[in-house]
Parts: C-alpha cells; structure tokens; sequence
C-alpha cells in the first residue's frame, strides 16, 4: 500500500503505523507493506 499524503519523517515507526489505521484503515503490523514518502518525495519510508 502506498501512502498519497506526506509524513514527517522524524517521526519513529510506532508514530509512522498510527495514521495507517486512522486514514486508510489498515492494520499496520499485518503482512502488508506500507510506503510512505517525504513532503519533497526524495525519500520513502516501509512499515512491515
């Protein structure tokens, strides 16, 4: 799953899987994996 909305990436992994269930309705330490990305796109985060 790819996330459309930019994170701040200071954030640490537990902070990153909460808006994963709150925006897209996930579970965010299942099998899947989340992508999120940077407000300038020139990086990515996985969760997984």
């Amino acid at each position: 799953m790819v996330a459309t909305k930019p994170v701040d990436f200071r954030k640490v992994a537990d902070s990153l899987a909460a808006p994963v269930a709150a925006d897209y309705g996930g579970k965010p330490y299942s099998a899947v994996i989340y992508v999120s990305r940077a407000k300038r796109a020139d990086h990515i985060k996985l969760i997984w």
